[in-house]
């Protein structure tokens, strides 16, 4: 009975297998239709269909969306995918007609970037954009914009050149420097052109685009050549008003301070200087035990940073109310800032307020209306350093820090009786002490009107009228001061400035949108206009009754001094932009813009500035079927293009001879007041004109993975350069397209983003490789740079770079410095004079080997430009518990310090730092610092020559920023009516790794580390929302 039963069983089973075999042998090929929607129900037009395991058959939706597949395997599966949207494999099952709704792929779209004068998604980009989000400045305690974007987009340099309060004096350079002039990008709010980032408040930014490249730039023309920063304030959403509170205080310190060594170490060091140079000891061997014991208030060992510097605090709130309804939509802002510097009155206050509205009038007209306002009153502290108001609007800081760092510390700060202990500059803490300032009030309002107008289906006419107006008053009242009996300051005196400009524009655009099947064509035309005016106007008085009394009308009338002008400029363009689309995978764009300016003469005052670029999605391929798993995006791009640089001069008249009404002649026995011509101009100057061309590499893996590599090429012609002029014709240097120079680099960024569980992770890493040379100076081949005779002009080399003679380690003995001198001191073109060398003193090179120390064997020590910049923001979540982490660095950076900066042994006007503790002795051959040597007897000091000792490299690496949040549970905060709350700690340059001879910032720009220090914040703040 068992036995039959098994037999049963295998005959059933050999019959199944059978049959399974045979429905596979025998399937038949059917034709399969159906329509594909997006998750919102529209048609999707240009979708591929295949079918799995053969990448040749396959085919397309139409315009409704609709498909025909033939000889589809009735027990297949059909590939659905289309750009923007998540791939879908469904299982035929023998079925004729399938519908399915696509999903869009959010990872994939993050992504509408802004672009010039529209949006374009991310995918189909064809040149290289870069765009961050306001999730990436919220809750950072950085009152400027420039500083927050410090290592976040590559080839997107910041430099922060100091801290004073809202002054940071950042530079920003888009694919390093293309032009020995003006090399700022062009920076608009919301489409208005502004020339600054501090005249948005980070709470109101909604992303930042950067146009690196020619494709991506080249609407904007003349003014594009530098790149193009555009920032996109937040718009009102449909949906129940909702109220947003931002706000965090903290405390700010310097982020590096120099180590100056004490009052004991300096005298007895300087007593053995002043020794060995055959002079007499300046302190006794009791006034130094003096220095020592710390106890003799007339022996002090002043702490000047100490006495001066204070913690600063800073504090920021942001309201935001935005919502709307489908027609009308709405966000406001009011937003107020206070700063205290670490240096007592130095502040800043700032008050602003914006409003963005949005409304749709009918099914056809759409009206937007932009007001922005914004207060910004800076106070920086001053010197009563003789004549320190020629410039810098009145004076700055700059002298303050530049004596806190050279006073000698044994010198008394205030003495029983109030006085001040002073050097021949007097001191830095009475200055402070007699709260005198430069105030700067600066006041900039923009409102802007738009209106969307749909023609026909696919056709909208836009038109955009804008006015901006910005003013600054500037005022700078130098007190006069008695520091003692002995010394007093220059009369008091008032510098009073006044500054006033105002831009109005108007644009009229043309958008054409068309699907056609497989094919998207997109087309562009506009026209733009703007007038800019400018004034300026400073009065100065000085011998005023008293410190107290301050109008101009108090001060002497003898005395009063009066300058001003005014300028205007206008500008007419038109330009265009045609993108073509074919099924996702084909892209093409061109632009080109024509510009007119009125800075140069009528015959030249157009420019042309075409771009194309193309792409090719080599994921949508069919035979890359194979990687539809874990490829998401693969795209490969190149573009070409011209820019213009019309900012290059602070000229507004370049080819405009003028003549200067200040002459004086004899005639007729007396001076009789005339003119004369200083200057030539050349009617033919024009634009600076960049040629630029790339490629790229956009990709996506596993909706997890992004890469995005760059390589570009920018070379400029016709580079505006001083033409001397012969000295006969007793005329300055006139302007002239004669130079040129060419930028390359190469640019990558790498992110990852995953979640497991209640746990989530993103990194993003990115590095840029900017190398500039010189091609033409103008027919010579090689100048100094007019600004820094440390800097030579080299055709062939790196802009920026240190010209210097090459140091290499130290004399061993005084024999082997005396050796050298003996080889090269008869020599004509010395450069050290009758300076006698000693063991632990620089050994110059020799560098071109003629047997002479002199002139020509300077060489290039290295460029204050980096060659590298690199970032890295790490991010991390758990429940409610968020952190993230900014870093950024640069490498292959020089810096030059002179002897302000490490000190010297001068006396009382110096202050050495504690590198110096680590000189040259015979006791102490390898050494940090070469010989101690009274004032500047020693041939190695940086004010004799300066050489590759003192230019050091400044690559670093800093923590940008650290920040840690919590958002508290909704079942906690809901009840009491509060939709949202998060507190946090946030961190801004905690440390910063690096290698130079004193612990300077690296950042700081000023040579002799004069400049306002740069900042470390701490603060703690809550985003709460209703």
């Amino acid at each position: 009975m068992k036995e039959r039963h098994s037999t049963s069983k295998w005959k059933g089973l050999l019959f199944a297998m059978l049959w399974t075999i045979s429905l596979g042998m025998f399937a038949q090929n059917i034709t399969v239709s159906g329509n594909v929607k997006d998750d919102t129900g529209l048609e999707v037009i240009g979708a591929t269909i295949i079918v799995e395991g053969n990448a040749t058959l396959g085919t397309t939706t139409d315009i409704d969306g609709n498909y025909v597949l033939n000889n589809v395997p009735s027990n297949g599966n059909l590939v659905f995918s289309y750009v923007g949207m998540k791939s879908q494999t469904v299982a035929v099952n023998g079925r004729s007609r399938i519908d399915i709704t696509m999903v869009s792929d959010t990872e994939l779209l993050e992504e509408v970037v802004v672009v010039g004068f529209g949006t374009q998604r991310k995918v189909n980009l064809t040149g290289s954009v870069a765009q961050i989000d306001n999730k990436v400045l919220e809750s950072r305690p950085v009152p400027n914009v420039s500083s927050a974007l410090q290592g976040l987009m590559p080839g997107v340099m910041v430099t922060s050149g100091q801290g004073r309060p809202g002054q940071d004096e950042a530079t920003i350079r888009v694919r390093g420097v293309g032009t020995l002039n003006k090399a700022d990008p062009y920076i608009l709010v919301d489409g208005i052109e502004t020339g600054t980032m501090n005249s948005v408040d980070p709470n109101d930014i909604e992303s930042i685009s950067v146009l690196k490249d020619a494709a991506s730039a080249a609407i904007y023309g003349s003014k594009a050549s530098n790149g193009v920063i555009l920032i996109t304030t937040k718009r009102g959403k449909t949906g129940k008003p909702r109220i947003t509170y931002n706000g965090y205080m903290g405390l700010q310190y310097p982020t590096e301070m120099i180590k100056r060594i004490d009052s004991y170490d300096y005298a007895r060091l300087y007593n053995k200087a002043m020794e060995e140079a055959g002079l007499q000891p300046r302190f006794s061997a009791e006034a130094i035990q003096k220095f020592k014991d710390g106890t003799d208030p007339a022996y002090p060992n002043t702490d000047w940073y100490d006495e001066a510097y204070r913690t600063g605090l800073q504090h920021s709130h942001n309201v935001n109310i935005g919502g709307g309804t489908d027609d009308v939509k709405y966000m406001a802002s009011v937003g107020y800032l206070d700063q205290k510097g670490i240096l007592p009155n130095a502040q800043r206050q700032q008050f602003n307020g914006r409003t963005n509205m949005d409304m749709q009038v009918n099914s056809r007209l759409g009206v937007r209306l932009n007001l922005a306002y914004i207060k910004n009153d800076y106070a920086d502290p001053v010197s009563s350093y003789a004549g320190g108001s020629s410039s810098n609007e009145g004076g700055s800081s700059d002298q303050i820090i530049r004596q806190l760092n050279r006073i000698a510390p044994w010198i008394v700060n205030r003495n029983p009786d109030g006085t001040y202990g002073t050097i021949s500059d007097g001191n830095p803490i009475a200055w402070l002490d007699a709260k005198q300032t430069v105030e700067r009030l600066n006041q900039n309002f923009t409102g802007t009107l738009g209106a969307d107008y749909k023609i026909v289906d696919g056709l909208t006419a836009t038109g955009t009228l804008s006015h901006v107006s910005n003013s600054r008053h500037s005022r700078y009242f130098q007190k006069y001061i008695r520091y003692n009996p002995n010394k007093e300051t220059e009369p008091n005196h008032l510098d009073e400035r006044y500054y006033n400009w105002n831009r109005t524009t108007f644009d009229a655009i043309l958008n054409y949108d068309k699907q056609f099947g497989l094919h998207s064509l997109k087309a562009m035309g506009g026209w733009h206009t703007e007038k800019y005016n400018y004034s300026y106007s400073r009065a100065y008085r000085e011998k005023f009754p008293s410190n107290d009394l301050t109008d101009m009308d108090a001060g002497d009338a003898a005395s009063q001094k009066n300058w001003g002008n005014s300028r205007e400029l206008a500008m007419l363009s038109w330009f265009g932009r045609v993108n073509y689309d074919f099924a996702g995978k084909y892209l093409l764009e061109a632009n080109v813009r024509a510009d007119a300016s009125s800075r140069f003469a009528p015959d030249y005052r157009w420019g042309y500035f075409p771009s194309f670029s193309g792409a090719w999605r080599l994921s949508e391929e069919s035979f890359m079927e194979g990687t539809q798993g874990w490829l998401d995006n693969l795209k490969i791009r190149a573009s070409w293009g011209l820019l213009g640089n019309q900012d290059a001069l602070d000229d507004y008249y370049p080819w405009m001879n003028t003549y200067n009404l200040d002459a004086k002649y004899l005639l007729g026995g007396s001076l009789q007041s005339g003119y004369y011509q200083k200057g030539y101009k050349l009617p033919t100057i024009t634009w600076e004109k960049a040629r630029t061309w790339g490629v790229g590499l956009d990709a996506t893996l596993n909706n997890k993975i992004n890469l995005t590599v760059d390589y570009y090429d920018r070379k400029t012609n016709g580079i505006i350069m001083d033409v001397p002029v012969p000295n006969e014709f007793a005329l300055d240097a006139y302007k002239d397209n004669v130079g040129s120079m060419v930028n390359r680099g190469i640019e990558v960024m790498l992110s990852y983003t995953n979640k497991w569980g209640d746990w989530s992770f993103g990194a993003t890493g990115n590095a840029a490789y900017n190398r500039n040379e010189i091609l033409d100076l103008g027919g010579v081949q090689q100048m100094n740079d007019p600004n820094n005779g440390n800097i030579r002009r080299i055709v062939g080399e790196r802009l920026n770079s240190y010209y210097a003679y090459k140091a290499d380690g130290f004399f061993d003995s005084d024999q082997a410095a005396q050796a050298w001198m003996d080889k090269y001191s008869t020599q004509a073109g010395y450069p050290f004079g009758n300076r006698k060398f000693k063991g632990g003193d620089l050994i110059y090179q020799d560098t071109n080997n003629d047997g002479k120390m002199n002139a020509d064997d300077r060489t290039l020590i290295g460029s204050k430009d980096p060659s590298v910049t690199f970032g890295l923001n790490l991010t991390a979540g758990y429940k409610n518990f968020d952190l993230s982490m900014i870093f950024t660095g640069a490498a292959g950076v020089y810096r030059m310090i002179n002897q302000e900066v490490t000190g010297f042994f001068d006396g009382d006007d110096s202050h050495p730092a504690t590198a110096w503790l680590n000189a040259w002795t015979p006791e102490n051959k390898n050494a940090k610092m070469p010989r101690i040597a009274y004032s500047n007897t020693s041939p190695s000091i940086s004010s004799q020559v300066m050489s590759s000792f003192w230019i050091q490299n400044a690559s670093y690496v800093r923590m940008k920023n650290l920040q840690i949040g919590y958002t508290l549970p909704k079942g906690v905060v809901n009840p009491i009516g509060i939709e949202n709350m998060r507190v946090y700690f946030s961190s801004e340059n905690l440390f910063t790794l690096h290698n130079m001879l004193v612990n300077v910032d690296p950042e700081i720009s000023s040579e002799r580390a004069s400049s306002f220090p740069l900042t470390q914040t701490h603060a703690l703040g809550v985003s709460i929302s209703f």
